[in-house]
């Protein structure tokens, strides 16, 4: 039977948790890193063994961490740059005058083949790539070059790269997303890039022709349908079916259509999930009651689930690394929460349980089907 290895960052460390295919009883592993906050921790598609881990602090800066056995041991990588903090002294820092600065690693993307080619999305907006399972790192300057960058503005998190999608069908196509500058897409390996935000309105632009300054908190893909993009931005979900060249509105009957996640089925690249935050001020569920919402549709028609969630009472947020699906014949969901909770459905979202509580904060949440 498959197993599923469910990997969560929190505010205070790292956690692992590990079940069957029935997804019913986890074991739970960590803190690794305690006391450190982990953005990001996520799987190689291309091993299973190969994990890697953002790691930070505001005392000691930021560390990779990489792990070559399933999270049993780790060995920081390609960290010269951890605790100096002097612009130019490495490659995390370019030495030029303007003022753009390191801040910390909101994403690790793994190549779909080489366990040792692995992508950072880092604040100030930046990506990196590492062909040496992180030993060292090269920057992916095009992007930070564009000729729009002198327009893009920080997020409510920070000017912020904090998704990266690695397209299955064509390997030369990567989609990058920025708070707040908008969606990026590279054709050519991530040497040049073109923003692709046509359709994206965004309040406090007075341009409606923007072609960037948007604040998008997370971008998702089926892999059987690349050119197929999802969207929850800083209000309005959206949809592309044309590789992100034009983006339509499909929040439909949603109660708020303000949040930061969105996922899509394993199976079904038509069935969307989002958690509908109350606000840009509210960060919590309308109401106080945590609902997660599936469209089959793709989109415009959405349905609350809640069986198994807090329906009242409940003020936490769902940042925008923190939702994950598996890959087992019942698709699994998972989501972790502000509050310490990481729930999981074992049907597709129709039930769900808290299969850990009283973590810290949870800022992302991965997802490994295990042979």
């Amino acid at each position: 039977m498959s197993k599923v290895r469910v990997l969560v960052g929190t505010r205070k460390g790292a956690f692992i948790l590990a079940s069957d295919g029935a997804r019913q009883d986890f074991e739970v592993s960590g803190p690794f890193f305690g006391g450190w906050e982990v953005y990001h921790l996520k799987g190689s598609p291309a091993d299973p063994d190969r994990l890697y881990a953002s790691q930070s602090s505001g005392w000691f800066g930021q560390l990779i961490q990489r792990s070559d056995d399933g999270g049993a041991s780790w060995s920081p990588v390609g960290n010269d740059f951890a605790y100096d903090g002097v612009p130019g002294t490495h490659q995390w820092y370019d030495g030029t005058p303007h003022p753009w600065e390191f801040a910390r690693v909101w994403h690790l993307e793994p190549s779909l083949e080489d366990p040792d080619t692995v992508y950072a999305g880092v604040e100030d907006a930046a990506l990196f790539s590492s062909s040496d399972g992180g030993q060292s790192w090269h920057e992916l300057s095009g992007l930070r070059q564009h000729d729009t960058g002198h327009l893009w503005q920080p997020g409510g998190g920070g000017m912020c790269l904090h998704t990266v999608i690695l397209d299955p069908s064509r390997p030369e196509r990567i989609y990058v997303a920025i708070s707040a500058a908008g969606v990026f897409r590279s054709d050519d390996g991530g040497k040049s890039w073109s923003p692709i935000n046509r359709g994206l309105v965004s309040g406090g632009i007075p341009d409606p022709d923007a072609t960037v300054g948007h604040c998008v908190h997370h971008v998702a893909m089926h892999p059987s349908a690349p050119d197929v993009l999802f969207m929850q931005k800083h209000w309005d979900v959206m949809r592309s079916d044309d590789g992100g060249d034009n983006w339509t509105e499909v929040s439909g009957d949603l109660p708020t259509d303000f949040g930061f996640v969105i996922d899509v089925h394993a199976h079904e690249p038509e069935t969307v999930y989002v958690v509908p935050i109350t606000s840009d001020s509210e960060h919590f569920p309308p109401n106080g009651a945590l609902r997660v919402y599936r469209s089959r549709t793709g989109g415009g028609e959405w349905e609350p689930l809640t069986k198994g969630l807090p329906q009242e009472n409940c003020y936490v947020n769902v940042l925008r690394d923190a939702m994950a699906v598996d890959s087992l014949d019942d698709c699994g969901l998972y989501f972790g929460t502000t509050g310490g909770q990481v729930y999981a459905s074992a049907d597709g979202g129709d039930s769900w349980q808290a299969i850990v509580r009283d973590l810290p904060a949870v800022c992302s949440v991965e997802v490994q089907t295990l042979p």
